[in-house]
């Protein structure tokens, strides 16, 4: 038995189709052939690859709504990377203008200031050591060291009180804590000489003016007034307690004044400002989704005048086809209408040059055929 040749693609099957749909076009010879031809090869390429095209057009469109949002972004972080600074002070809010250089006067006044510092706290540190060494007490006496360690509380209260100047954030509460301190300061420094002026002619008086002054019944050169219970007397304590009060307010105003000196010249520290590195951050990833976007619009815009291109060029060559088998069909009908006329031509010779019989007797022409024979 007699295998079955196996079907032609479709390829070749279309091709003929669409031939023969150019062929009968080209026969009607109607004069919207061309537009006819067009419009079928169109409507076939669409039929074929119409989804193809209208995904890459919509694709298209996607990528262009999603890059005009990100340019909207992008243009928008800029505008506000504009209006920020990249580095800001690292300081409190007093720190934002840069500072002059040093000057001759800060300078020499910030030394002062600081050797002013370094003297009173050495003279109180010694001078109260001292009086307590002097005070007789078995403690000191047994341990001179701890004199030292309790004249340590001066250069801490000072310091204590300068903390509480730094802790107070407005200036004009600073201001009023600097000359409270100063004015306490001051005050203990004419209580102090006030003190030591008062007991400086018993200072200034000799040995032997001392024991001429001395009483049987008396318990000492004053006569055991202006004693304080434990002893002591309160002009004493009071010398010790205005130097105190006077060697801490003004060991602390000193280093108010050297910090306002110091804040003036300090050099301004910078950090990043963060919501400049946010923002840049952000700016960057938009970058890199505007590119991308771009990058699927290209894609998509190039499939889309991929798929147009060999549309109009289906279309074209479609017409071209068109054209030629007009053109064939026409040189074909002109070849007939020229061997016809040929023929016609050449048969009408050849009646022309026979000779017409002579008529019969019977008025009857003669045929120009042989009569049959009888059998």
């Amino acid at each position: 038995m007699k295998q079955l040749a196996p079907p032609p693609p479709h390829d070749e099957v279309s091709s003929a189709i669409h031939m023969e749909f150019i062929e009968n076009a080209a026969a009607l010879g109607t004069p919207d052939g061309p537009a006819d031809v067009a419009g079928y090869h169109e409507a076939l390429f669409l039929h074929r690859h119409g989804r193809d095209l209208d995904r890459w057009v919509q694709q298209a469109r996607i990528q262009e709504d999603r890059l005009a949002y990100l340019e909207t972004r992008l243009a928008s972080a800029n505008r506000q990377l504009v209006d920020r600074e990249r580095l800001i002070p690292a300081g409190s809010a007093s720190d934002q203008e840069p500072t002059p250089p040093w000057n001759r006067w800060d300078a020499a006044m910030f030394a002062v200031s600081l050797m002013g510092i370094v003297t009173l706290l050495v003279f109180g540190v010694f001078n109260i050591s001292f009086n307590l060494l002097e005070s007789g007490l078995v403690t000191f006496l047994e341990h001179p060291v701890r004199a030292y360690f309790w004249a340590a509380l001066l250069p801490v209260g000072a310091l204590a009180v300068k903390v509480g100047w730094d802790l107070l954030e407005s200036p004009r509460r600073r201001e009023w804590y600097l000359w409270t301190c100063l004015a306490l300061g001051l005050a203990g420094v004419v209580a102090w000489v006030a003190a030591y002026a008062a007991i400086y002619p018993t200072l200034s008086i000799t040995t032997g003016e001392t024991l001429a002054r001395l009483s049987v019944f008396g318990d000492g050169p004053d006569g055991g007034q202006g004693l304080l219970p434990g002893g002591s007397r309160w002009m004493d304590m009071l010398i010790v307690s205005a130097q105190a009060v006077a060697e801490i307010c003004l060991s602390a105003v000193l280093g108010m004044y050297m910090t306002r000196i110091y804040m003036r010249h300090r050099r301004v520290r910078l950090t990043e400002n963060p919501a400049f590195v946010q923002l840049e951050e952000d700016r960057r990833r938009l970058e890199e989704e505007v590119a991308t976007a771009r990058l699927a619009l290209a894609e998509a815009r190039g499939q889309e005048g991929q798929l147009r291109n060999q549309l109009t060029a289906f279309v074209a060559f479609a017409k071209s086809l068109y054209q030629k088998e007009v053109s064939a069909q026409g040189d074909r009908s002109r070849q007939k209408h020229r061997m016809l006329e040929q023929l016609s031509r050449q048969i009408r010779t050849q009646l022309e040059a026979a000779e017409l019989p002579e008529e019969t007797a019977e008025g009857t022409p003669s045929l120009p055929f042989p009569k049959p024979s009888a059998p």
